[in-house]
C-alpha cells in the first residue's frame, strides 16, 4: 500500500441491523432514524487520512441489499474487494448468526486475502442488547476478524472501524511485500546454483 491507495470495500448483512446507517455516518456525518431498505446495492467512496504513518486511503464502499432475495447478487460485489466489513445488529441474535453465515461466505469464495471486520451495531440499544461482546470477540478472535462494537446513531466506532481496517490493510500489504521478498531471494538463489 502505497502512501495514496483505492481499496474496494463490501459492507454485508442482514436487512436492518445498520449497513446503510453506518455508511452514511461515516460519509456524511448523518443520520436518519427511518433509512429505506437498500435495493439491490449502493455506491459511495469515502477518503481517509492517517497521519501516523502518513497516507491516504479511498474506500470505493458497495453498501449491499440486506434482503434475502438480494443475496445471490452478493458475489458480484465482494468479489475482488479487498475488505468487508459484515454488520449485525447486538439486539438481535438472528443476525449475528447470518453475520457468521456471511463470514463463511467471505472466507470460502472470496478468494481474497483482504480484511474482514465484524461490526456489532446499534450499541446506544444496550438494555435490549441480545449478543453478548464477549461472545462476539470470542468469534472474532477465532476466525481471525478485526471486531468493533458501534453505534451509526450516535457515532459510537464508526470512523475507528474504517480507520482500523486502514491500518490492517497496510499491514497485511507489508507482510506480502516482505513475502515476495524472500520469494525472489531463494528464486534468485536457485536460479543460481542451477
Amino acid at each position: 500500500m502505497a502512501n495514496r491507495s483505492s481499496h474496494k470495500l463490501v459492507i454485508l448483512g442482514e436487512s436492518a441491523v445498520g449497513k446503510s446507517s453506518i455508511v452514511l455516518r461515516l460519509v456524511k456525518c448523518q443520520f436518519s432514524e427511518y433509512q429505506e431498505a437498500t435495493i439491490g446495492a449502493a455506491y459511495l467512496t469515502q477518503t481517509i487520512v492517517l497521519n501516523d504513518p502518513p497516507a491516504t486511503v479511498k474506500f470505493e464502499i458497495w453498501d449491499t441489499a440486506g434482503q434475502e432475495r438480494y443475496h445471490s447478487l452478493a458475489p458480484m460485489y465482494y468479489r475482488g474487494a479487498q475488505a468487508a466489513v459484515v454488520v449485525y445488529d447486538i439486539t438481535n441474535q438472528n443476525s449475528f448468526e447470518r453475520a457468521k453465515s456471511w463470514v463463511n461466505e467471505l472466507q470460502e469464495k472470496a478468494n481474497t486475502s483482504g480484511v474482514i471486520a465484524l461490526a456489532g451495531n446499534k450499541v446506544d440499544l444496550e438494555g435490549q442488547r441480545a449478543v453478548s461482546f464477549e461472545e462476539a470477540q470470542e468469534y472474532a478472535d477465532k476466525n481471525r476478524l478485526l471486531f468493533m462494537e458501534t453505534s451509526a446513531k450516535i457515532s459510537t466506532n464508526v470512523s475507528e472501524l474504517f480507520t482500523a481496517i486502514v491500518h490492517d490493510l497496510r499491514l497485511l500489504h507489508l507482510t506480502m511485500q516482505k513475502v515476495n521478498k524472500k520469494r525472489n531471494v531463494l528464486q534468485s538463489r536457485q536460479k543460481s546454483q542451477a
